[in-house]
């Protein structure tokens, strides 16, 4: 079996983009803040949009709708991928409805980690990952350590 991960080249073909996007997607769900990979996922899809590299094909029913109301997606096709993304009031009057998704369907496996994919997405749209100013990821803050203050009995601390 060949490695997928070893072919993988930064390079921003139609293929690699779409297993870029599937791998941050698919991390995303599961991510503890998502914001920046679903935001890379959109601009990635957009722009892969405006060059005539994917195509909308067409609306979906959501299966997890906001606050159990009926939602619909769009399918979006990307290389061997098929994606989803929120409409937007044109895709409405522009797409046919698919009706519910077919769950039968699953995207291509792909091995590739995710900080290839996410590289590869930042190359392509030019979107940075902006770092906590708080704490950087990983790293603790050391406790501050403040020598005791004595003082003689009957003097103030203040």
């Amino acid at each position: 079996m060949e490695d997928q991960n070893s072919s993988f080249s930064y390079e921003p073909t139609i293929e690699n983009l779409s297993k870029a996007i599937f791998v941050v997607n698919k991390h995303a769900k599961t991510a503890p803040n998502p914001k920046f990979l679903y935001l890379l996922k959109k601009r990635a899809l957009l722009k892969l949009l405006s060059e005539g590299k994917a195509f909308k094909k067409g609306l979906h029913f959501s299966q997890n709708p906001k606050y159990s109301r009926q939602q619909s997606d769009v399918l979006v096709s990307a290389g061997q991928y098929y994606f989803h993304m929120p409409p937007t009031k044109e895709d409405f009057h522009q797409l046919p409805h698919l009706g519910e998704l077919d769950a039968a369907y699953r995207n291509p496996k792909t091995h590739l980690s995710l900080t290839k994919a996410k590289a590869l997405l930042q190359q392509y749209t030019g979107l940075k990952e902006q770092q906590s100013p708080r704490s950087k990821a990983g790293q603790k803050k050391e406790p501050v350590y403040s020598k005791p203050v004595f003082k003689r009995l009957g003097e103030s601390y203040f």
